[in-house]
């Protein structure tokens, strides 16, 4: 092979090797949790489950409780704060009663937590600088049973603890550090990245970080990987990871295909140029006024903001009901001519669905072009509908078929934008019910007024990278 294809002496080659070796030895250093770190978690661990074990038993003495998640399996990184403790019944109690008892238990262990809810209710908070999720769950001796989405994770965590050794552990360890610089890490719905289960599997599966790399690199998606060889199900996503624990289930489903291409882009980066920045997440510093007004300049596209309060939901409600009203927005606008050239969407306090459109505005007239005059039936019926119309100019001929020109609805997208007409595009309910308390839109230069709110994905949004 020639060096253009990869090749190199072995100096060369050793070199490379090296760089890699040596950027992964310094992240490794700098995410392995110390023994004081990891000793402090351990301790506070084990003094949480004593506590949901006494609790638990007291309610029902077949309950035990068993720590799960990254810090259960020492896969966590250091400067991670959470720990992970289920609570397990047996399959005898009814849910009704499940849910109960994991309630009292969680609020007995943690005061000051409060619930949340998955499939069923559980108690989140903090105790002594570590954020706590006391989970209940059924304990069951297979997978195919499960009663609930939490009643896997006991599985996930036998499953990695029998294949995890010391330097998979640290492979995952750099794989997740990784994800999190280029942004791709967490199984949230406003992230649509690889969750921490997925990145141990993927770890395991492909023997270590570096390996992983190499395979993502020339990934051919949709991407199909199990295992354990279930071959039962079938799935449309672009990554595809059967549970090993469960056959019926993609671990990998929450991906976006864009998320998916982000890691072959960056695989692709770090393998061929290793540089510490891949590890490290990206904050970018927030826009400036004069920063946005080059920005606008050199673009000379028409720049729209539709700002209105958040709602007052979780970011995973939020974020899939943001990007629903964003496609029904955008979908109105081009039904109605409007190019848009690039969207996005943000949420803090306010939310903002961002749009650039091409053009400001469109012509006052509308075409609209009916069908061939010799498909008779249809053609007269159109040359009926428009002939006494005023309003209209024509019907004409283009060729063979008949034409009308006529006023255009909106000749602005801001004008679509204020009108009631917003209401009738696919919008997420409580989008839609935020709008209709009110709502503002700005366009222009006055969309300088996000920046002290937007301003860091302002800059992400003009200055775009993979």
């Amino acid at each position: 092979m020639s060096d253009e294809d990869g090749a190199t002496d072995d100096g060369m080659e050793s070199s490379d090797a090296e760089t890699f070796e040596a950027v992964t030895r310094q992240v490794l250093e700098r995410v392995t949790p110390a023994g004081t770190e990891r000793a402090r978690l351990e301790a506070v661990a084990d003094e949480l489950s004593a506590r949901a074990e006494q609790a638990a038993t007291q309610r029902c003495p077949d309950a035990d409780v068993m720590q799960v998640g990254s810090s259960a399996r020492d896969t966590w990184i250091s400067g991670d704060r959470d720990i992970d403790v289920f609570v397990r019944f047996p399959p005898s109690i009814d849910r009704d009663r499940l849910e109960t008892y994991g309630l009292e238990v969680g609020h007995a262990v943690l005061p000051a937590g409060h619930e949340e809810y998955a499939e069923h209710p559980y108690v989140k908070g903090t105790h002594d600088g570590f954020d706590v999720d006391l989970v209940p769950c059924y304990r069951l001796a297979d997978a195919t049973d499960i009663r609930s989405a939490v009643d896997r994770t006991p599985f996930h965590n036998r499953y990695l603890e029998a294949r995890l050794d010391d330097d998979l552990v640290d492979g995952v360890r750099l794989a997740k550090q990784f994800l999190k610089g280029i942004g791709v890490y967490g199984s949230d719905l406003r992230t649509e990245g690889f969750s921490g289960y997925l990145t141990e599997l993927l770890v395991v599966t492909y023997g270590g970080f570096e390996s992983l790399l190499e395979a993502a690199a020339d990934w051919q998606p949709p991407v199909e990987l199990d295992p354990e060889d279930h071959g039962q199900a079938t799935f449309d996503d672009p990554l595809i990871f059967i549970d090993p624990t469960d056959p019926e289930r993609n671990v990998a489903a929450v991906c976006s295909a864009e998320n998916v291409a982000r890691l072959q882009h960056y695989a692709r980066r770090l393998l061929e140029d290793p540089h510490l920045e891949y590890f490290e997440p990206d904050d970018p510093a927030p826009l400036t006024p004069a920063e946005l007004e080059a920005h606008l300049e050199r673009r000379s596209t028409t720049t729209i903001a539709l700002r209105f309060d958040a709602p007052d939901i979780v970011d995973d409600q939020l974020y899939p009901q943001l990007q629903k009203s964003l496609g029904g927005i955008v979908n109105g606008l081009e039904s109605r001519g409007f190019e848009v050239f690039r969207v996005d969407a943000f949420a803090r306090e306010s939310a903002i669905i961002f749009l650039e459109l091409s053009v400001s505005r469109l012509p006052a007239v509308v075409r609209h072009q009916g069908p061939p005059v010799h498909v008779r039936t249809h053609a007269e019926g159109f040359y009926r509908a428009y002939a006494d119309d005023d309003g209209v100019d024509g019907p004409f001929l283009d060729g063979d078929r008949y034409v009308v020109e006529r006023p255009r609805e909106f000749t602005t997208a801001s004008e679509f934008l204020e009108s009631e007409a917003i209401f009738e595009v696919g919008l997420g309910s409580h989008i839609e019910t935020a709008l209709e308390d009110g709502y503002e839109v700005q366009h222009g230069r006055e969309v300088r007024e996000l920046l002290e709110e937007f301003g860091s994905p302002l800059r992400r949004y003009f200055e775009p990278k993979p």
